[in-house]
């Protein structure tokens, strides 16, 4: 069963359980993400014995806030519509991720997933092919370019990416333009003081191997078909991993059904299991199986 079929199968009430949004279930998860950031944040900026080494926590759990990103373009993680678009324009200024933009290209990423030709995910070239290539995919360097790259075009060049719509242009240019005067004005603090290196910015580049290993599972060795229960992976974890990822290692559910909330994916991985084509066992098995897969 694809998962057209498997949608299709499932009663109105089903889609309407699994497809309910909540204000409490998003806010209390939020919460206690934001309380693990304040207790390495309160360490760090303290200096507290050994603080340095709270810069890795702190770096994953700010990386992983993409994953928070994502569910903010389904409007998914609150039932309140402005809950999900500030939290998503919060996000994206903190880890170089412009919300509007990216939830264009997170939509055309699900229309085309897995096509070589059609998904933006694959529009710099396909995923690593060989071991120098994965590690400089793991480094986080492309992701940083094409940060930049995109906050440049979108504020001062020529947006012409085909899933854009131009109705948005003006509010992605306000939008870029906003987070580079906020990145200026991060800039000139480090002048009175380094705290920003320590709090955000190194943490963010060591942080950034950690959610790249975690991205590569999602579609890594995935067919390029139509069938959203293979050409996207489940990967079978622990609990916090899937905290850190708002329940998005059951990625070939959300993309079979992406309406369905993080905190109902677990009911709905239940009724999807039997089908799925592409799981792992763990993301230190899919990387060694991602590995064992690269070319010299």
């Amino acid at each position: 069963m694809d998962h057209t079929a498997l949608i299709k199968s499932l009663s109105p009430e089903t889609k309407a359980a699994l497809t309910q949004r909540s204000d409490h279930a998003g806010l209390r998860h939020l919460a206690l993400y934001v309380l693990a950031i304040a207790v390495c944040t309160a360490g760090i900026a303290a200096q507290v014995p050994l603080w340095p080494l709270l810069m890795l926590p702190q770096g994953i759990l700010l990386v992983f806030l993409f994953t928070l990103s994502h569910e903010c373009t389904h409007q998914t993680p609150f039932r309140t519509v402005w809950m999900n678009e500030w939290v998503g324009h919060v996000i994206g200024a903190l880890i170089m991720l412009p919300f509007i933009w990216f939830r264009y290209f997170h939509l055309a990423h699900h229309k085309y997933t897995n096509d070589p030709e059609r998904d933006p995910e694959l529009e710099g070239g396909p995923r690593p092919e060989n071991l120098p290539q994965w590690l400089k995919y793991l480094s986080g360097w492309g992701y940083w370019r094409g940060m930049v790259m995109t906050l440049y075009t979108n504020a001062f060049g020529t947006i012409a990416a085909p899933y854009i719509p131009a109705r948005r242009q003006d509010d992605m240019r306000r939008e870029a333009r906003i987070i580079i005067a906020l990145y200026v004005i991060v800039a000139a603090s480090l002048l009175a003081s380094p705290m920003a290196l320590w709090l955000w910015l190194i943490p963010l580049l060591i942080g950034q191997p950690f959610l790249r290993l975690y991205l590569l599972a999602e579609h890594g060795l995935c067919p390029p078909v139509a069938n959203m229960l293979e050409n996207s992976r489940t990967t079978y974890t622990n609990r916090l991993v899937r905290f850190l990822a708002w329940n998005m290692p059951y990625h070939a559910e959300h993309h079979a059904y992406p309406n369905v909330p993080f905190h109902q994916l677990p009911v709905f991985h239940r009724m999807t299991q039997a089908h799925l084509k592409s799981t792992s066992d763990g993301y230190a098995a899919f990387t060694g199986d991602y590995v064992r897969s690269l070319g010299d």
